[in-house]
């Protein structure tokens, strides 16, 4: 008990001397730090409660990071610092993860350092790139990255917009906050609180393992199409990028990946309905000569805002259906069916007023095929990928409008976010053999979320 008001006590230090350092002298300030000097925008022009786009933040996007309307000189770099607490309803015997504890967890989530914005901005070349270093696995790395060529042209009277994207992680090219690299919780426990062990393999599995080329172009605000190829990083150049998975896979060749959705917009009011998806011949491990694991991933997903300078709220959903064919898996012996299926489901909403008190409720599903083979080591009971979960979460941005004078593009987000489990790993009680059940892995997460 002692230890963990000790802990809380810490917190709300770390809490109260970065909102200080920050809160001197709120003045008429820009917005988000590389691309609000480089616009002279507020935050709150392109995010509603950052990161979550606005219409004008997805053209900004869409454009190649080349707006232009500020007056700062200064290069477009900017730095990212998280740093959280984590509280699971039960420890983890033998700690959280290696040089923590069991429970009650400060961490250096992220320490960030990114270039974004133009490039050469008079070409429509501009860039999204980021350094990461995390204290929780203690390791540097190269984080997501977009870099981009756009050129925006009129045909026919219609305003249309070209562009290519050189990124290493599927989706982190979108434009809305329903796919798998942008989606709620925008920031959540680093390793210190357990997770379900399964996700479709579009949801983040080898996010900076691969490199792909994207094409796309957007019609008359409207309509948004997307389409190209990801390759996987052989083993050095993934560890010389700070990149070490264990069993990492490999792609038997170019895998495919799609993107379209329509956006109509009116008043304050904008949706968006689409689909997206990839292909992946998958060398399980890396292995080769006993075939390939065929998997495919569909998923919709749907956007619907209201912003004003008052109110604003938003609401994203997005469903995934995973195919595996697992001719590689299955004749190495490590699963117990040759097809087998997994899906996802993800439902949040958010409220935020003035773009300051913001409050965010989630809901997540992941349901699949059985199979004793695939999920005995996580699921040994029912050897099944089935969790539920919900999230709920309450932000304070006191500077979406504007950071301190002495740094008017600096900007703060005070988060406490609640996880809650009505199944985790296929079973409610006693998921992992072990007596562990799935409410023991309920985390209390708090943040401070620091860009200048």
């Amino acid at each position: 008990m002692m230890d963990s008001l000790q802990s809380l006590r810490r917190f709300a230090a770390i809490v109260v001397c970065s909102a200080a350092a920050l809160v001197v002298a709120i003045g008429s300030a820009e917005a988000l730090p590389s691309y609000a000097r480089q616009t002279g925008q507020q935050c709150a022009a392109c995010h509603n409660g950052f990161p979550e786009l606005t219409p004008y933040g997805r053209l900004f996007k869409l454009n190649g990071y080349t707006f232009g309307g500020g007056q700062s000189d200064l290069p477009p770099l900017a730095v990212m610092v998280v740093e959280d607490y984590t509280h699971t309803q039960a420890g983890q015997s033998g700690g959280a993860a290696a040089h923590y504890g069991p429970n009650n967890n400060f961490a250096l989530d992220t320490a960030s350092i990114f270039y974004g914005g133009r490039i050469l901005g008079d070409y429509g070349v501009g860039a999204f790139a980021q350094a990461t270093y995390n204290d929780v696995p203690r390791s540097f790395h190269w984080d997501n990255s977009d870099l981009r060529w756009a050129h925006a042209m009129t045909i026919n009277g219609d305003e249309t917009v070209f562009g290519v994207s050189l990124n290493n992680n599927p989706t982190v090219s979108d434009l809305w906050n329903t796919t798998p690299a942008w989606r709620f919780p925008f920031v959540a426990s680093p390793g210190l609180a357990p997770t379900p062990s399964s996700k479709t393999f579009i949801e983040g599995t080898y996010s900076q393992q691969v490199l792909g080329l994207t094409a796309y172009g957007f019609w008359r605000r409207l309509v948004y199409v997307e389409a190209g190829g990801y390759r996987t990083l052989s083993q050095s150049l993934d560890s010389s990028l700070g990149i070490h998975p264990n069993g990492t896979d490999s792609f038997g060749g170019i895998a495919p990946y799609w993107r379209l959705a329509v956006q109509p917009q009116w008043g304050p009011n904008s949706l968006e309905i689409g689909t997206f998806g990839m292909v992946a011949n998958v060398n399980p491990g890396r292995v080769t000569g006993f075939g390939t694991d065929d998997k495919t991933d569909l998923g919709f997903d749907v956007q619907y805002q209201y912003l004003t300078d008052v109110h604003s709220g938003s609401v994203q959903a997005s469903w995934i259906s995973e195919h595996q064919n697992l001719n590689s898996t299955f004749t190495q012996g490590s699963s117990s069916n040759l097809n087998d299926q997994l899906h996802s489901f993800n439902l949040k909403a958010s409220y935020y007023y003035k773009q300051t008190y913001g409050a965010t409720l989630g809901y997540s599903r992941i349901q699949g095929s059985g199979d004793p083979g695939l999920y005995g080591s996580t699921s040994p009971i029912a050897n099944s990928p089935n969790s539920d979960w919900w999230t709920a979460e309450a932000d304070y941005m006191p500077f979406n409008h504007g950071g301190p004078d002495f740094w008017p593009w600096a900007n703060l987000k005070l988060g406490l976010q609640y996880v809650w489990y009505t199944k985790f790993d296929g079973a409610v009680t006693n998921y992992d053999g072990n007596g562990r059940n799935a409410s023991d892995n309920n985390t209390l997460f708090a943040f401070v979320w620091l860009a200048f």
